[in-house]
């Protein structure tokens, strides 16, 4: 191998050892990892490749480098080493080039927490999905983060079910702030490791230092503020630590699961402060949301996943994101350990699994059109046709509500399968069920009784 230092021979020389790769693994599996790997530079010691992204860097590391090295030493006849240099805007930061594949960065930490102000550099508003149920949240959001402590949402309190994005959406917050503010003090933390360094606090007599700590950043954002429930002593602490902070103008963000009236054993001076600002919450995503969400996580990370894939994911997973996303994951760990095709039927597995053994449901537009029609007493053909008495209109509205949560196919399909009507259609229907479900109790327990009939 003695040109192995001249540029011209890498290209070449990478081809082959990909040929060997493809060989070892699926056509699926090639495409998926191996295909969007560009060679960038060669020596007698070290081949250095650029990856989309630090998530390849990991799977490729953790899954296919067994079989990398030895397609190298195949073809060189020396155990040349691999390193890898992940591409983006961010290139200098992330830069794995002079990294060996045990995954070590050079300077010993990651590049995605920063551990001054404990945020995740992924938790950004460039990432964050928005959709009907989290559309104000990210709003103000965005608001606090352009003007910290200057309006008057102060303290902003984010609330909602576990798993829709609190965290991300607060640490968004703290990242925005500390890329336009070079000299700004983010603290972020949670309610448990506010209370565990309270109690180390008092143990070691630090209490002084434990305040300091605290009140002296710009932006303090605390994560699930509803574990400080029964934790008088350090409700107390909080209680200062939050009026100092809001006397001084600085800008403070909270998240919980739910609406602070609904926090049983926080002090009612408490509550009161966290209502003293602007309260938002998260709702579960829609259909559409739940789907552009995982096509995001896929884009982020440079992966191609069928759409169909994706629809029936988000189809199935409703309540947490954070499952979703690990569905996601999970299917493309069955199908790189396993050499097989990322399929429907691989997918259906995977949802098994997630969801603890419960059934997967397959529903299409003529399922639902027949559930809704024996549940509301209206003719399926009624339900398709241009008929706008109350009665029908309002049950080819559910049928197109659930048609939307449930199938997963395109608003214009939808419509054509109901006489023949646009996508704004649809939507105007959809946006009508959510907003009656929302304010009448009667009609919420008639569309659910619709979805039990279905098997939805």
């Amino acid at each position: 191998m003695d040109n192995l230092g001249k540029m011209d021979s890498l290209k070449p020389l990478w081809q082959r050892i990909s040929d060997n790769v493809r060989s070892s693994v699926t056509e699926q599996t090639y495409a998926t990892w191996f295909e969007p790997i560009s060679p960038l530079s060669l020596t007698d010691f070290v081949i250095t490749i650029e990856v989309p992204s630090k998530f390849y860097y990991e799977w490729i590391n953790s899954h296919y480098k067994n079989i990398i090295l030895a397609s190298i030493k195949k073809e060189t006849g020396k155990d040349v080493q691999l390193s890898f240099n992940i591409a983006g805007k961010n290139k200098g930061e992330v830069s794995l080039q002079k990294t060996p594949i045990n995954g070590v960065s050079p300077n010993g930490k990651s590049k995605d927490y920063d551990r001054g102000s404990k945020l995740n550099s992924r938790y950004v508003f460039k990432t964050f999905v928005g959709g009907p149920n989290n559309q104000f949240a990210r709003a103000a959001a965005l608001s606090v983060a352009k003007s910290p402590g200057q309006t008057s949402f102060n303290p902003l309190l984010i609330y909602g079910g576990v798993g829709l994005g609190k965290t991300h959406l607060m640490q968004a917050i703290g990242n925005n702030v500390l890329s336009e503010q070079i000299n700004a003090k983010v603290k972020y933390t949670t309610s448990e490791k506010f209370t565990t360094d309270f109690v180390s606090s008092i143990k070691n007599n630090k209490t002084s230092e434990f305040s300091s700590r605290y009140r002296e950043c710009d932006v303090l954002l605390v994560d699930d503020a509803q574990f400080l429930q029964k934790k008088e002593q350090t409700q107390e602490q909080f209680f200062h630590t939050f009026n100092e902070l809001y006397q001084r103008g600085k800008q403070i963000v909270l998240t919980t699961d739910r609406h602070p009236s609904e926090l049983y054993g926080l002090k009612d001076r408490l509550v009161s402060r966290f209502q003293s600002g602007l309260t938002v919450d998260i709702q579960k995503p829609n259909l559409e949301t739940r789907i552009a969400i995982l096509q995001s996580k896929a884009e982020q990370d440079s992966l191609n996943v069928p759409n169909e894939i994706t629809e029936l994911i988000a189809k199935n997973i409703k309540d947490n994101i954070r499952v979703m996303e690990g569905a996601l994951v999970k299917l493309l760990a069955y199908s790189s350990l396993f050499n097989s095709d990322i399929s429907l039927d691989l997918a259906r597995k995977v949802l098994k699994e997630t969801l603890g053994g419960d059934e997967i449901k397959a529903l299409n537009i003529e399922d639902i059109i027949r559930g809704v029609s024996g549940a509301t007493n209206v003719s399926e053909n009624k339900l398709i046709s241009r008929g706008r008495t109350m009665e029908v209109a309002q049950a080819r509205q559910i049928a197109m509500y659930l048609c939307r949560e449930y199938v997963g196919t395109s608003l214009g399909d939808i419509g054509l399968h109901f006489g023949g009507r646009d996508h704004s259609t649809v939507i105007h229907a959809c946006r009508n069920v959510e907003k009656k479900m929302a304010n009448d109790s009667t009609f919420n327990i008639k569309v659910q009784s619709v979805k039990s009939s279905i098997g939805a």
